[in-house]
């Protein structure tokens, strides 16, 4: 059969550094096709360049067996091609409807039909989100939910996705695997990125592998497991459960001194009433479902978010109450919580990565309301971290934004560590990360706690909470409902608590 998609001797650079080179790769029509590798093997640039966003150095790119240049995403769109990025790019001004149908418009439109003809579609598709909702408003499960909605609406005959499960909930995940099982018995084919090895596994026809910008493996399916992909993917092998090595089986961390307190906090609907306490020297894991409010809990005590003014609680550091209403002051007294939304929170697009490490510092000094800049000081510390958390860049001075999604979170993390804390609060810390890289971090906040920094890791990833965990907190409906012992908590227990 001719390919739907085919590269031959496909090679692409960034200011004569190579992304990926001499990469051979076919898509058949009705396959799904797991792209696998490492945070920068070069996965999404070689599909962006499959759905338009960039052009080819050298190489040639056929669809249906004709040679295309695609100059644009909406040239790539027009031959039938649909990609659902890592980083969303829905217009957050605009409501789900009207992202939904973007490029789609009819000559005359009433919004209350496009409200309308929306909710069904979602409806289809068992995504539940409202179609009159700003996107801004919403979180990122579901502005990932929206960006599905739309690749799928644009009837495309080959669609990507991009990391496409990590901020949706185990019932989400079910329902995205039987729509793209969906689209296969519709002809459609799909290119699945992943670090998620076991889904990969789950749902894939064909794997290719991708290592420092080469391909290394490309088979049938069946032709792998988990060990033979790591193995291909980082060059060596790792232990067959990242999640429950050594971590799993040495002793809890004992307490040292509290240093957070927060007696009855509460802000809306989102948070209520819930009291916890951090300790010096833990890691302490916060697990709850969407909805839960942990995320909000945690962004109160930061500053993030503020509190009700009455009856809004209280937060401790080191005993004395604080009332942060911006993040400054918190960071200021030792307090950085290292987002999740890395893209939309965490970085400066178009600054490199020294000088986004820089703002980080600069954010935690202040010399009578006036900051003291040295550019020599920002490469030499941002040198310093990058070696640290061993952040890959094809070019010393690349801006963040052309980064791979796991080495831009390495930044993110490098920008909060070097206003050196003594509270540090993780927000999803291995999302979109690959297996090496989430074994780097995690090693990174034992790191940490065993410096005496109190560390919180906020997750949705069970394994996750269990392998880094010296205590585990649980939430649900805006409250921390309960405590558990590491030693003795199972997933079971924790789902049990965390639904019931």
């Amino acid at each position: 059969m001719t390919p739907i998609v085919e590269l031959q001797g496909a090679t692409k650079e960034f200011r004569g550094n190579p992304a990926f080179a001499d990469v051979d790769f076919q898509l058949q029509a009705g396959e799904i096709h797991a792209l696998l590798g490492e945070n920068g093997a070069g996965k999404s640039t070689l599909t962006k360049i499959i759905a338009g966003v960039y052009p080819l150095s050298r190489g040639k790119m056929f669809i249906n067996g004709q040679e295309e240049k695609l100059a644009t995403p909406a040239e790539g769109l027009a031959k039938g091609i649909a990609m659902v990025y890592q980083e969303n790019s829905l217009v957050p001004s605009m409501s789900v409807a009207q992202n939904i149908y973007l490029g789609k418009e009819k000559p005359l439109n009433r919004l209350r039909g496009i409200y309308i003809s929306a909710q069904q579609f979602l409806q289809s598709l068992n995504f539940h989100v409202d179609p009159s909702a700003i996107v801004g408003s919403l979180g990122a499960a579901q502005k990932q939910m929206v960006e599905i909605a739309r690749a799928v609406h644009h009837k495309a005959k080959v669609i990507i996705f991009d990391e496409p499960t990590a901020t949706l909930t185990p019932e989400e995940k079910s329902y995205f695997f039987k729509l793209i099982k969906k689209l296969k018995d519709e002809g459609v084919s799909i290119i699945f990125i992943s670090h998620a090895l076991e889904e990969a596994l789950m749902v894939a026809d064909r794997i290719t592998i991708l290592r420092d910008g080469r391909l290394v493996a490309s088979d049938k399916a069946t032709a792998f497991d988990r060990q033979k992909i790591i193995q291909a993917m980082v060059g060596r092998t790792l232990t067959d459960e990242i999640y429950s090595g050594g971590s799993r089986m040495r002793a809890p961390r004992k307490r040292g001194a509290k240093v957070l307190s927060v007696e009855n906090l509460s802000m809306g609907n989102m948070v209520r009433n819930t009291s916890f306490s951090l300790y010096a020297g833990q890691v302490t894991g916060i697990f709850g479902l969407v909805g839960s409010g942990r995320t909000e809990t945690l962004k109160v005590v930061c500053g993030v978010l503020k509190r009700d003014f009455f009856h809004g609680g209280e937060v401790k550091i080191d005993g004395k109450p604080k009332r942060y209403l911006v993040p400054a002051p918190a960071v200021r007294d030792g307090v950085v919580y290292v987002t999740e939304e890395r893209k939309a929170e965490g970085f400066f697009e178009t600054m490199s990565i020294a000088e986004n490490i820089y703002m980080g510092q600069l954010g935690g000094q202040s010399f009578g309301g006036f900051n003291i800049v040295s550019m020599k000081q920002a490469r030499f510390v941002a040198e310093e971290w990058r070696k640290r958390l061993n952040v890959r860049a094809i070019d010393p001075e690349a801006k963040v934004i052309e980064l791979s999604g796991g080495n831009q979170q390495k930044v993110v993390i490098a920008k909060a560590l070097v206003q050196k804390p003594k509270i540090v609060i993780f927000d999803e810390p291995t999302r979109g990360v690959d297996v090496g890289a989430i074994a780097e971090i995690h090693d990174f906040i034992n790191q940490l706690a065993d410096q005496n920094i109190a560390v919180a890791v906020i997750s949705s990833y069970l394994p996750e909470i269990l392998s880094l965990s010296d205590r585990i907190l649980i939430a649900r409906q805006g409250k921390i409902v309960e405590e558990m012992d590491r030693r003795i908590a199972t997933e079971e227990t924790i789902m049990y608590a965390a639904v019931h």
